[in-house]
């Protein structure tokens, strides 16, 4: 083995039989020849598992989680070796050849997509899309939703100059239904979603989903999807775009004090203890009244022995439904929940502490002064450290998004029709439509503060990244200039390339190998429940793999780890960016007008101006828009795709819908 690739021991924890030892280790040796096995795709757990003799697996939890899990790495380009002291797995490397590169990402992700749409429910929404039902007097589908490419290309062909041929708006998907097709939105965006490369799930937290129709056509057909969405909280190209990565900005602010920055902190320690709700803290003796003015070392401790308390009750508890069952604004009630009676408690004593720690160079009247007495002190310096990383944590949710689908659909992305959804994604229609939406009582902070909590909604950043590491056509060189959403006309916007990330997650896990690494931490006792309540954590997917990972006694961070290296990019919405995203500004200064009407039509003029005219005068790319027609049976880039068992099946049922 080489010093250069890193090698992970997999044996099976201390206790598993003799019997299920032996059973892994024909696995391993299995996979480990995987590649000589003819035209058998890895990812066939079946296969595998009656290969290696290891029959059912149900009430063997443990050899279960490892075999599933090998499996799927294995099917991900991770390679096993067999020693002496057990089998070792190592990491596939990434390729230095694009394409390659691409090919072992798109598996990745066709994992996991292709496994849902084998999904009997899926199967029969796809169905339901497709077959053509009476709206009006007319009858329509979703192929009635999809451009057909010869009458496209014609038309272009005629006049490649005109406006009229493509005319796009910006349709925010809410609980309506399409007044064209009878469709509800949500169906029809979920519809061309399946399409994508990796599988279509739900986002937790805020999620705005986006459609991109043609008003040249007669059933106004999808351009494209977007979807704008709670952001990663941590990305460090990201925060340290911003100016707000919290050694940075401590920095910046050490090297130019200001009573601006000192009058913020004292307002920061001051909310964050205000925000809490207290009143069973001090029903059950748990909390003085004097020590919320004078906290001691004891009241800290006695608050994280709280939290700690309550938060294994959460676990322990089967009160899933009570919890769920709650009105959705009976804010006390929530509060005192085991889960956020945990979360308060905790979030009380880091309160207390940085205010025993910093609050006296901040006291009575913050001055620039004592920000200074407070930077050279370590003790304070750490407390103003969490203040900072609190303040993001809160903003991040609410002035930062995510663009978490951004893409055109066939035949629209022949003609760079990706790039106007990206810049239509953070239009003022949109932006609108955002701060419309969620300018109401956010659920955690106001389950904390046991009353309404409004956090701001007025974005201020819009974040993605590419799918492959080694580049995004979509989003390389995509700037507009302001004016045409209302802003200065010196000033352009668009889509800055932060740097490369390399990510972690669970995509290269399949459903099987996730029920699998539950089934062992639940057999294996663990403490910590995944109950998918909002405001238990982020990714309950991701934490179910991870305890099931460490039950099996294998490395979770190593494993968690899917090998891709990604490209950041950003599009800062105002001027005062990390000003106004800390929360420093009140109010924020936009490099656009976030009112402007018109902008829709302006930013799609500039698109066929810079894009889509020049693409159409190439005639291959008039070839290829030809290609996706509407004609019985229907080949068209913007029909969603079954895997091979599935396509028999659905073309049949189609066509006995048809006769």
């Amino acid at each position: 083995m080489t010093s250069e690739t890193k090698y992970l021991p997999i044996n099976l924890p201390v206790g598993t039989t003799r019997i299920d030892r032996q059973g892994f280790n024909r696995l391993c040796e299995a996979l480990a020849n995987a590649d000589v096995v003819l035209d058998k795709a890895v990812a066939d757990h079946d296969y595998w598992i009656n290969a290696a003799g290891l029959k059912s697996l149900y009430h063997r939890p443990v050899l279960a989680a490892a075999a599933h899990t090998l499996i799927d790495l294995v099917d991900q380009g991770w390679t096993v070796r067999l020693v002496k002291h057990g089998p070792l797995l190592a990491p596939p490397s990434p390729d230095g050849d694009r394409s390659a590169e691409k090919s072992r990402i798109r598996r990745q992700e066709h994992l996991r997509r292709d496994e849902q749409l084998r999904k009997p429910s899926v199967r029969r929404f796809i169905q339901s899309m497709e077959q053509v039902h009476q709206r009006g007097a007319q009858l329509v589908s979703i192929f009635d939703l999809m451009r057909d490419g010869r009458e496209l290309a014609d038309e272009l062909e005629r006049d490649p100059n005109s406006k009229t041929v493509i005319r796009p708006y910006v349709q925010v998907v809410d609980v309506s239904t399409c007044e064209l097709t009878g469709f509800k939105l949500h169906d029809i965006w979920r519809y061309f979603r399946h399409t994508w490369s990796n599988a279509y799930s739900t986002i937790p937290g805020r999620s705005m989903p986006i459609l991109i129709r043609d008003a040249a056509t007669k059933f106004h057909t999808v351009i494209g999807l977007a979807a704008i969405s709670s952001p990663v909280v941590q990305i460090a190209e990201r925060d340290r775009w911003i100016g707000w990565d919290t050694d940075q900005f401590l920095e910046e602010v050490r090297s130019q004090p200001s009573t601006e920055i000192a009058l913020w902190f004292k307002e920061r320690l001051e909310t964050h203890r205000s925000e809490i709700y207290v009143d069973d803290l001090l029903r059950d003796d748990v909390l003085q009244p004097t020590d919320l003015m004078h906290p001691s070392p004891e009241a800290i401790a006695l608050l994280r022995a709280d939290a700690e308390r309550h938060r294994n009750k959460h676990h322990r508890a089967s009160t899933i439904r009570g919890v769920r069952a709650i009105e959705r604004d009976s804010w006390e009630e929530r509060a005192e929940t085991h889960l956020f009676r945990s979360k308060r408690s905790a979030a009380l004593a880091e309160a207390l502490e940085i205010s025993s720690l910093l609050g006296s160079y901040l006291s009575p009247t913050p001055t620039v002064e004592g920000l200074k007495e407070a930077l050279a002190d370590p003790k304070a310096r750490t407390q103003m450290r969490r203040l900072v990383r609190r303040a993001r944590g809160e903003r991040v949710g609410t002035v930062i998004a995510d663009l978490t689908v951004c893409g055109a659909i066939a035949p629209y992305n022949a003609l760079v029709g990706g790039k106007l959804v990206g810049a239509l994604a953070v239009s003022p229609k949109v932006l609108t439509a955002y701060r419309n939406k969620y300018m109401r009582a956010s659920e955690i902070a106001s389950a904390m503060a046991g009353r309404p909590i409004v956090r701001e909604a007025r974005l201020s950043f819009v974040g993605t990244t590419s799918l492959y590491g080694t580049g995004s056509s979509q989003y390389n060189r995509l700037y507009w200039p302001a004016e045409a959403m209302g802003g200065t006309e010196s000033v352009r916007m668009g889509f800055h390339e932060l740097g490369k990330s390399r990510s972690f997650g669970t995509s290269h896990f399949s459903h099987e190998t996730v029920e699998a690494l539950v089934r062992l931490s639940v057999h294996s006792g663990s403490l910590v429940r995944v109950n998918s309540l909002f405001g238990e954590g982020v990714s309950p997917r991701l934490r179910k793999v991870r305890i099931g990972l460490t039950a099996l006694g294998w490395p979770a961070d190593e494993l968690l780890k899917h090998g891709r290296e990604r490209i950041v990019y950003g599009v800062p919405l105002v001027h005062n960016l990390r000003d106004y995203s800390l929360g420093i500004d009140s109010e924020p200064d936009y490099l656009l007008d976030p009112m402007l009407e018109e902008a829709d039509s302006q930013v799609s003029d500039w698109w066929l101006e810079r894009w889509c005219q020049r693409r159409a005068a190439q005639p291959a790319v008039l070839e290829s828009v030809r290609s996706h027609q509407l004609v019985r049976p229907v080949h068209h880039g913007a029909r969603v795709t079954l895997p091979p068992d599935d396509e028999l099946l659905l073309s049949t049922n189609n066509r006995t819908e048809a006769s």
